[in-house]
């Protein structure tokens, strides 16, 4: 019998100085049972990095299906033609999957987390170096965790 995906209910309140954004959201996320806390607080906090776009486009910003199907975004930001404005990732996916999303989307975004992301990074960067409409978000990793990919 397979595992069901989690589902937690959150209100996320945002309050953007910086882009004049304040809103509060309510959002339902699904967890898939392979899915570690920690990413899941990593797509949240995307979310929230983001959600000050919502205030200069006629769209939304809405969670992908996660890990049970690859290929498609973390989050997606789109405008309701369906044109792909933002590519959200969090991880730590391969070269071909940033291609995809570049070649998708107006804008990619990557937020790698987990102990290892130093030495994924200097595998994989040089790869994507190239892509024009990829941007890394480097967020500081807290905890118990010592060494250099902390």
């Amino acid at each position: 019998m397979a595992l069901s995906a989690t589902v937690f209910k959150v209100e996320l309140g945002v309050s953007d100085v910086d882009h004049g954004y304040y809103a509060d959201h309510t959002l339902t996320v699904a967890r898939h049972p392979s899915e570690t806390d920690e990413r899941m607080v990593v797509r949240l906090l995307a979310f929230g990095l983001r959600a000050h776009r919502l205030g200069d486009i006629d769209g939304e910003l809405t969670f992908g299906a996660g890990l049970s199907t690859p290929g498609v975004p973390d989050l997606r930001l789109a405008d309701y033609t369906g044109r792909i404005l933002e590519w959200i990732n969090v991880g730590q996916p391969d070269e071909r999957a940033l291609g995809k999303a570049a070649r998708q989307a107006e804008q990619v975004l990557l937020f790698p987390f987990a102990a290892g992301v130093a030495t994924w990074w200097r595998t994989v960067g040089p790869k994507v170096a190239g892509l024009p409409n990829l941007s890394v978000v480097h967020t500081a990793r807290t905890g118990a965790a010592t060494g250099p990919d902390r």
